[in-house]
């Protein structure tokens, strides 16, 4: 299943600091905690604790929030099906690194051992 442009656009305009609480909820919903859910998007992302913060207060849509990021060399492991779209078949790049993250704060949810989802 291929995205479209209005999807696309969607996902690159959309900020970062109104997704994010739902990450926190989903996760700690699920008996994790927030830094764990730091742990994942720093891998991912390169970010730090106070750099996330900074993006968050800033306000930032997607498409800056990962022209900010040095995307992990290992990210391209991370594969399946997230939100009704398998991955490794997505062509827009800022729409695969979006759901790389939203594949990791799943599987952090779903219990999978911190080795596994930071693909060690």
């Amino acid at each position: 299943m291929t995205t479209t442009p209005e999807h696309d656009t969607r996902i690159a305009t959309m900020t970062f600091s109104s997704v994010y609480p739902h990450y926190i909820a989903k996760v700690e919903n699920k008996g994790r905690t927030k830094e764990e859910l730091h742990q994942v998007i720093s891998w991912l992302t390169g970010f730090n604790g106070n750099k996330l913060q900074e993006l968050i207060t800033k306000k930032v849509t997607f498409k800056v929030f990962f022209e900010e990021a040095k995307l992990n060399a290992h990210a391209d492991k991370i594969k399946g099906v997230i939100c009704g779209y398998r991955i490794e078949n997505i062509e827009t790049p800022l729409t695969k690194q979006v759901r790389y993250l939203d594949k990791l704060v799943d599987e952090l949810a779903k219990g999978r051992k911190m080795e596994k989802i930071l693909r060690t």
